[in-house]
């Protein structure tokens, strides 16, 4: 049998299945996550940038690099394990160790991450945060530490994974500048399953921050929309009542036009790239499978009332300003037709002037070659009686007798003469 040929991607493509596998992580540990994503241009970005800040990080620790063109690495530095991931628009660091500090969320567990190495990183912090994983205690040591790690007002609590884990978080940024969550495992939780819940908490605070940036440039639009809007519905009446010129409305109408097609050209990847964060941090959630605990907000009601809002703030503003483009450029075919329509009945009128001038012109040439055949007839006459002079002698006629004789001839060929002419001209 002949050797099959494979697809020189097959392999490729189906390692891409297991790029980014779940890291295993017992009970306790301490974790602590940072995403990276340049303030500009972060899609076109020059990731090479990425994995030298990347390898920065490996060399300090002696740790081996990643593979040229490799999307993700993971590395022992120390005694922790440093799982990296570089994305579309960010790159994602996740540094994890064995034990807990005996301060709850210790700014000092950030240090992994040198100070000069934070600084000479290609681009601006999107998150971070502290994930503390503890065995699962009882349930009154359980409520008070919850009770002193995090804000009650906004504080989220679930169940995961058929009652496997405890997760907690108040979404808040603490003085350190870092976001906390605790995992609290049973004591039959595998490893594997702690390294989803803790990848899944990452994941859903990162593409969270991420799909906000889609709500602050929503905002900062809202003003700028909201002016073309108020400009437009006044062009509109202005339109209805023919107070402005057609060419000054008809400019005005342009320029509001492509205002419109820049912002939306400017914003249409922000506001996808949104949705698409969106629908991440929903199916993240989803995925935990959460059931209510003793009565706190599961994270679906914590987005539900404070991340949705935002998210429908995005889809308005974008919705709103498809709407109010189509509405410049309906507004600017219906103007332009009625100025059509306008020059149409001025080219009316004109086309209807030169037929009265054409007219005119007609009977003035009509009128004028009468005049020309009693010219022309006048000098025919006269060079005819010169010529026919010596023949009045012979006829015995008078030289007036002749000249009578031969006028009437003479005008009639001179007539048949310049009829002629003008049916060879038409």
């Amino acid at each position: 049998m002949p050797p099959i040929q494979d697809h020189p991607l097959r392999y490729q493509l189906a390692n891409e299945l297991h790029a980014r596998p779940f890291p295993n992580m017992s009970s306790p540990s301490t974790v602590v996550y940072l995403a990276f994503k340049q303030p500009v241009e972060a899609v076109h970005r020059d990731r090479a940038k990425d994995v030298e800040h990347l390898i920065d990080l490996l060399d300090r620790h002696g740790a081996a690099h990643p593979k040229p063109g490799a999307t993700h690495h993971s590395a022992q530095i120390g005694r922790h394990t440093l799982k990296w991931e570089q994305h579309t628009e960010f790159v994602g660091y996740m540094v994890y160790s064995s034990g807990v500090s005996s301060r709850a969320f210790d700014p000092v567990d950030f240090q992994v991450f040198p100070t000069e190495w934070l600084e000479q990183a290609p681009g601006q912090r999107v998150t971070s945060l502290i994930v503390r994983v503890e065995p699962r205690p009882a349930a009154q040591s359980l409520a008070t530490a919850l009770q002193d790690w995090f804000v009650p007002e906004s504080l989220a609590v679930s169940s995961v994974l058929d009652d496997g884990t405890v997760v907690a978080g108040d979404f808040r940024i603490d003085p350190a500048g870092h976001m906390r969550f605790a995992l609290f495992a049973n004591k039959d939780t595998d490893t594997s399953r702690i390294g989803r819940v803790v990848q899944r908490l990452c994941e859903i605070e990162t593409y969270r921050a991420m799909s906000m940036l889609g709500f602050s440039r929503a905002r900062g639009l809202s003003p700028s929309i909201g002016g073309l809007d108020t400009h437009l519905s006044e062009m509109m009446v202005e339109m209805t009542t023919g107070q402005e010129s057609a060419d000054q409305t008809l400019a005005q109408l342009l320029t509001i036009s492509a205002e419109l097609e820049s912002m939306g050209a400017q914003a249409a990847f922000r506001f996808a790239a949104t949705g698409a964060y969106e629908a991440l941090v929903n199916q993240r959630i989803s995925m935990l499978r959460e059931e209510r605990f003793e009565g706190y907000q599961t994270f679906a009601d914590f987005m539900l009332r404070r991340y949705e809002p935002a998210m429908r703030t995005v889809k308005s503003t974008e919705a709103r300003l498809g709407t109010l483009a189509d509405r410049a450029r309906r507004a600017g075919e219906l103007f332009r037709t009625r100025v059509d329509v306008e020059r149409s009945a001025q080219n009316q009128a004109l086309l209807e002037s030169m037929d009265r001038r054409a007219d005119q012109a007609l009977r003035l040439q009509t009128t004028v070659e009468g005049l020309s055949v009693v010219a022309i007839s006048y000098y025919g006459v006269s060079l005819v009686s010169y010529a026919a002079y010596p023949i009045a002698s012979v006829l015995d006629l008078s030289k007036g007798n002749l000249t009578a004789i031969i006028t009437l001839p003479v005008v009639a060929l001179v007539w048949l003469a310049v009829r002629r002419i003008r049916k060879k001209l038409h």
